[in-house]
């Protein structure tokens, strides 16, 4: 097991980086979450979970511990893979999930793609206790503004990877933008179209 990845970061994308450790590129995919904190730094450490299966070894990595663990529980319940457990955290925050879980709002949850609401229920059921358990807080996610005139790409690119079809995306990326006043930094962008897809 591979409980954290430093090193420094050679690649840097909304669904992941590549962290050069020693002359070794781990290819780690994250949550926009993490992105957010980590896309100014030139190094980072990452909690990471190795999932393994036949045919891949897949590292997830996240920028805080109580990511990771959330992460955890989200991927124990029946139905949610360590792909929509990833999805979930990158359209909803952390403390979002919790608090959906913990008041048992299934709407919340069933708003994630690839929720649905017997898999939402199901998370309800099994990981209201757990939670509460933990203690686990809110906490609060400032998001700078980006200025960046690829952002259009940059968000399609990330929504494809985690798996929404190109028109859809497209669709949803123009509406976000036409209807945002101002300008609106890439997280948020990728959330509101996951939301909207």
């Amino acid at each position: 097991m591979i409980a954290f990845v430093k090193g420094k970061l050679a690649h840097k994308d909304p669904t992941h980086v590549i962290i050069d450790v020693n002359g070794i590129g781990y290819y780690i995919h994250i949550s926009l979450n993490t992105f957010s904190q980590i896309k100014d730094q030139e190094a980072c450490q990452l909690h990471t979970y190795l999932h393994v299966r036949e045919d891949a070894q897949t590292l997830f990595g996240f920028g805080e511990i109580e990511e990771k663990t959330l992460f955890l529980h989200l991927i124990s319940v029946s139905g949610i893979g360590p792909s929509t457990g990833l999805v979930m955290l990158s359209s909803l925050s952390a403390n979002e999930i919790t608090s959906a879980i913990i008041n048992e709002d299934v709407p919340v949850i069933q708003s994630v793609k690839g929720i649905g609401s017997k898999t939402a229920q199901r998370a309800i059921l099994e990981l209201k206790d757990k939670l509460r358990k933990e203690g686990f807080e809110p906490s609060d996610s400032k998001l700078s503004v980006s200025s960046s005139n690829t952002i259009k790409q940059e968000a399609l690119s990330a929504l494809l990877t985690l798996g929404i079809n190109k028109n859809v995306a497209q669709k949803s990326i123009e509406s976000i933008l036409n209807k945002s006043e101002g300008s609106i930094n890439l997280e948020t962008l990728i959330k509101k179209a996951l939301q909207n897809s």
